[in-house]
């Protein structure tokens, strides 16, 4: 197998990747930055046409150039993809594309990491390909005698393809919830099905992205932050259980530090549930041809189903580590027991409560320093 050789090589060429490579270009640090698709940000070029940031692009910009003036204030799908193609150019960044890392081992005082046609010899890897690689497996009892079409919304694209059509959007996160209002919009019919208690904050408050002003709770434990916001919230919000809601004991930012999980930036389902466009219903139970049958003994037909459950959290388990190096991750940079131990890095793992964009960069930027401090030791 052939073998290059680089001072540093970067596993992904997404958001994490494209910041970490032009932080070391700013520190004249030479590297590789590896892809295993076709293209830069991959996921982003396939997500659904509605997508929007749900975090201000004052808190998303990358490293040394953020959005444009004429960019609106949450940018659409299509406008983090042309601004992740012009950053990728302004810092004339070059992946190796449809190389994917097969395996990376420690060697020595070096790093080997090999694809199927090469290896890759450095000082430092960086691995960044995020938590959520891999879409869970969409498996409901019954779901073989349904007649519709049945899809992760990892596949979905837009509303238009389920016009005129009943549809059961699974889950209640920020995608699910977009992609119900996306349906209503395209003259679908939508219901969601939300099997857990969940936490529900508006995106904006009086015209202020709620994550900038969480910036001003950050130092603050999340439990403290979440009591001392919970008025507001709730003045804000209202009362969710109304709606056929259940609310989590505990508050978003707790929930975020806690299990890891994203509470919902509301853009606006909430209206749409009052005004009876989105119905709520609870766990599905079981399927049977064009019915789902729900925990609480109602039953409702549905042309089609689409699954926002997630992904599964990928640690990135072809780095041959131990395992204490993963749980680490479930903290910032700032607070990781292993940062940078043997030359290795992680970007873009945590989920932060003051928006993942805005860590990834500041990590890209640690790690970046971290790195051109070693090479004047």
């Amino acid at each position: 197998m052939k073998m290059n050789e680089t001072n540093t090589l970067i596993i992904g060429a997404s958001i994490s990747g494209l910041a970490c490579a032009a932080s070391l270009r700013k520190k004249g640090i030479s590297y590789v930055i590896i892809e295993k698709q076709s293209q830069i940000a991959p996921a982003w070029h396939t997500h659904y046409d509605r997508l929007h940031l749900h975090t201000s692009k004052k808190l998303s910009g990358l490293p040394y150039r953020g959005f444009g003036k004429t960019i609106p204030l949450y940018p659409s799908r299509q406008e983090v993809v042309d601004y992740l193609i012009d950053y990728q150019r302004e810092f004339e960044i070059n992946p190796v594309f449809n190389t994917e890392a097969l395996s990376v081992k420690r060697d020595g005082e070096y790093w080997i990491s090999e694809t199927k046609k090469t290896a890759f010899k450095s000082k430092y890897v960086i691995v960044a390909t995020g938590p959520f690689g891999k879409p869970k497996p969409v498996n409901f009892k019954g779901m073989e005698t349904f007649p519709g079409k049945i899809l992760h919304s990892y596949g979905y694209k837009s509303g238009k393809d389920f016009s005129g059509q009943k549809v059961l959007v699974v889950g209640f996160g920020n995608s699910a919830c977009e992609i119900a209002i996306d349906l209503f919009e395209q003259g679908a019919v939508p219901s969601m099905a939300v099997r857990s208690p969940v936490n529900v904050i508006p995106r904006d408050v009086f015209g202020v992205p709620v994550l900038q002003l969480g910036l001003l709770m950050n130092f603050l434990p999340p439990r403290v932050a979440d009591k001392l916001n919970a008025p507001l919230m709730k003045w804000l919000v209202g009362d969710i259980t109304k709606l056929g809601l259940k609310k989590l004991p505990y508050g978003p930012l707790e929930q975020i530090h806690k299990d890891g999980a994203v509470p919902l930036l509301d853009i606006g389902t909430l209206d749409h549930i009052r005004r009876g466009h989105i119905k709520v219903r609870g766990n599905i139970d079981h399927i049977h041809n064009r019915s789902v049958f729900f925990e609480d003994g109602s039953q409702e037909d549905f042309d089609a189903i689409v699954a926002g459950i997630g992904y599964y959290r990928d640690y990135a388990s072809i780095i041959h580590v131990d395992k204490e190096r993963f749980e680490d991750l479930k903290v910032s940079a700032d607070r990781q027991k292993y940062f940078g131990k043997d030359r290795l890095y992680f970007c873009g793992f945590w989920i932060s409560p003051t928006g993942q964009i805005r860590e990834i960069a500041r990590d890209a930027q640690k790690i970046a320093g971290d790195i051109s401090k070693r090479e004047r030791q």
